[in-house]
């Protein structure tokens, strides 16, 4: 299939080109940089970009059949970037009729708060990260209001372990036997896997050890 990723140089995005060129399909990446990415492989395309311009954005999107967001902002905890370029990213799938969307959120988004403990609700995402978090559940209804045949896939927190393929998925919100972390190798492997996949389709999936 052809893919593209928006966030494609980032510590999950990156991590997601690899695996799908692995998979054999035909790979876009769009970030600001894109060379960043020191990935030379006869199947991907580097595009360079900004998500939160939506002309650039609908230009990238035609010809594909899949798109990926893994948008971050990297040290900023201000940017909407999520938010507004999932926004374009919407539309510009809209208008060239493409219907998959595989989406990297948060695990605390939504429903799934009652999953983490005390520190990730009253330190981390409710005061150091809290626009940060605002900004996953914008971005997260956008994706579910969207009528494309989306996934929203909700990691806890990142290691840089390697992949073990060996972690929770699908879990409710009452689920309590969390490490909450994961490996970026396991997300970027799972995220993947739902190109091809229907298991997890107008759904969100948790995914945690």
């Amino acid at each position: 299939m052809k893919v593209i990723i928006f966030g494609a140089t980032g510590t999950i995005g990156r991590l997601v080109v690899e695996e799908a060129l692995a998979d054999g399909h035909q790979v876009t990446a769009f970030a600001r940089t894109p060379q960043k990415l020191n990935v030379q492989h006869s199947a991907l395309n580097l595009q360079a970009g900004d998500a939160t311009n939506a002309t650039e954005v609908a230009d990238a999107v035609e010809g594909h059949d899949a798109v990926i967001i893994t948008l971050g902002a990297g040290m900023s905890r201000k940017s909407r970037i999520r938010s507004v370029g999932t926004a374009n990213v919407i539309a510009a799938m809209k208008q060239h009729d493409i219907k998959r969307l595989i989406c990297q959120s948060t695990l605390g988004a939504h429903e799934s708060w009652e999953n983490l403990n005390f520190f990730w609700k009253r330190i981390m995402f409710g005061a150091l990260l809290a626009p940060v978090f605002k900004d996953h559940e914008w971005q997260e209804a956008m994706v579910r209001d969207s009528g494309l045949d989306w996934t929203i896939v909700r990691p806890s927190a990142f290691t840089d372990d390697k992949a073990t393929g060996r972690f929770k998925t699908g879990f409710g919100p009452g689920e309590r036997k969390l490490t909450l972390k994961i490996s970026r190798a396991d997300v970027a492997a799972f995220i993947k896997d739902q190109i091809l996949g229907t298991d997890f389709c107008r759904r969100a999936v948790a995914i945690s050890n």
